[in-house]
């Protein structure tokens, strides 16, 4: 049997001012898709590449409920959140893409 995994996730920008969330089942390739710019939208439009947080899921489910949630939640919630597994807003996807610029 396939096991699922779905992830949450938390971009920002450079300086950290802006927060975008999302839900996909390719963590690695979506925030690729965001570095790159590969679709117009709000994380292109305000430059959200960096990885701040993410949780993985089974379910896709659990997955959009979790991101729901996290949407409807105040700024500073989801930096409490952030700050409580990444102290220093470090990009969790360095490493990810060494043989490509990104």
């Amino acid at each position: 049997m396939k096991i699922h995994q779905y992830y949450v996730y938390i971009l920002t920008n450079k300086l950290n001012t802006v927060l975008y969330v999302g839900v996909t089942n390719d963590l690695v390739g979506r925030v690729y898709q965001h570095k790159q710019k590969l679709f117009k939208g709000f994380s292109a439009t305000y430059n959200c590449n960096k990885l701040v947080y993410y949780e993985e899921f089974q379910w896709i489910q659990d997955a959009i409920a979790r991101e729901k949630q996290l949407k409807a939640g105040s700024r500073q919630k989801k930096i409490d959140l952030i700050i409580e597994d990444n102290l220093s807003w470090d990009d969790l996807s360095n490493g990810w893409y060494d043989d490509v610029s990104c």
